[in-house]
């Protein structure tokens, strides 16, 4: 079996063998091969190759399980390919749980050794499972962000609090306004809370300006997101933390500002209580409304995939992009995947730039002084910031979470 795409890690022949429980099997054959993924798939549209599809995927995975393909180390390769856009379930008509294989198989994977996790991301999810010690290690990001010295591309600049967390901060504000309207409780994620913090007190303060009370555990952990993505050991033990702290709340909702954490935690607590992406709990709300002087400022949404594709949500509401007071409208192919993946642009960085490239063109010449990229997830801001900084885009443009577009203080 051969590629045209340059894998990541060179497939070794020692590579194990990973029979797959009988559960998993029957999801294996739920695939109805009727191709539709292939339209909607980044990783094949870049390669052209069935292998590194959704339907391709799911028969080798298939294949192997029911030993009519020997263990083959392509196999792994392509496993490691797929960005987890999910957009293939969205698609798929016989509504195959591809998200769910993916993660059994990448953690199946990771665990016979037939793929390796790099050391400094194996690092950085241990990390996340001590948000005290992720928040302190990640001290000066914040600081360089506050200063706008930005030495990495996925870095973009801000005014992260450098020491009051977003629980004190959360606290602060519901003794000075005391809101009496819905309850709900905030994740603040790992990565957010560590490095991206002015985006959860935006959301606390836009939260509590429409009359929302919010608690903020400090109890809760990582949702367990980057642990799924690399297929490595510790989800059940964060999941089990976040029930700890959430379960017991009596609140309406959790709310989340990071899609991709808000479809982590849902898989861990939604028995327990929902989860809402924050925007889409705002959009039952009536709003108040910003009022904008620079009538010039034109936005572009993009819809995270784990937003679409993964809460299946039809989007961003309306009524909540509108009460930006800023004129908006869908970035092209707004539904396609940007090619964050979570940690896909860190482990797959030259496919990741491609699928950005693909999306990111049109900002050349968009219209509006300035030109807004805004999104609701705080790793996609990344990968577009990058764009910018390495010249995919090359005329200047903000990247902004929807939610500090109805900042007060933004």
């Amino acid at each position: 079996m051969t590629s045209p795409m340059t894998p990541s890690t060179t497939p070794s022949a020692g590579s194990h063998a990973c029979p797959a429980p009988h559960g998993e099997r029957d999801l294996l054959t739920s695939c109805v091969h009727c191709g539709l993924c292939l339209e909607v798939c980044p990783t094949y549209q870049l390669s052209g190759d069935e292998n590194n599809s959704p339907r391709g995927r799911l028969r080798l995975w298939r294949e192997e399980a029911e030993g009519r393909l020997a263990p083959d180390p392509w196999t792994a390769t392509y496993t490691q390919d797929c960005v987890g856009c999910l957009a293939c379930e969205s698609a798929c008509p016989a509504n195959v749980p591809y998200g769910e294989i993916l993660e059994q198989t990448r953690h199946a994977h990771v665990a016979s050794g037939r793929t390796r996790t790099p050391l400094k991301l194996r690092l950085a999810a241990a990390l996340a499972t001590r948000p005290w010690l992720f928040n302190l290690a990640m001290l000066p990001a914040r600081l360089l962000r506050r200063w706008g010295i930005l030495p990495h591309k996925f870095l973009f600049a801000g005014q992260p609090a450098l020491s009051q967390s977003t629980a004190s901060y959360a606290e602060q504000l519901m003794r000075q306004h005391r809101p009496t309207g819905p309850r709900v409780a905030l994740l603040t994620g790992c990565l957010m809370e560590s490095v991206f913090r002015e985006i959860n007190f935006a959301t606390v303060r836009v939260l509590i300006e429409n009359n929302v009370q919010v608690v903020v555990p400090r109890t809760q952990g990582c949702c367990g997101a980057m642990q799924e993505h690399l297929g490595v050991d510790g989800v059940d033990v964060l999941r089990n933390q976040n029930r700890s702290a959430f379960g017991a709340l009596d609140v309406e909702a959790v709310v989340c500002n990071s899609s991709g954490c808000g479809l982590a935690l849902g898989k861990a607590i939604r028995d327990e209580v929902p989860v809402r992406d924050v925007l889409d709990f705002l959009g039952g709300l009536k709003l108040v409304q910003r009022k904008r002087a620079d009538a010039g400022a034109r936005v572009y949404v993009d819809l995270p995939c784990h937003l679409v594709h993964g809460q299946k949500l039809a989007g961003i509401p309306k009524s909540v992009l509108d009460a930006t007071g800023y004129s908006w409208e869908l970035a092209p192919q707004a539904r396609d995947c940007c090619g964050s993946g979570g940690v896909y642009n860190l482990q797959q960085p030259e496919n990741a730039r491609e699928i950005l490239s693909r999306k990111s063109a049109f900002l050349n010449e968009a219209a509006g002084t300035p030109v807004i990229l805004a999104t609701s997830n705080h790793v996609c801001m990344m990968q577009w910031n990058s764009a910018g900084a390495t010249g995919q885009v090359k005329r200047p443009f903000l990247v902004r979470h929807v939610v500090q577009l109805l900042d007060p203080l933004g």
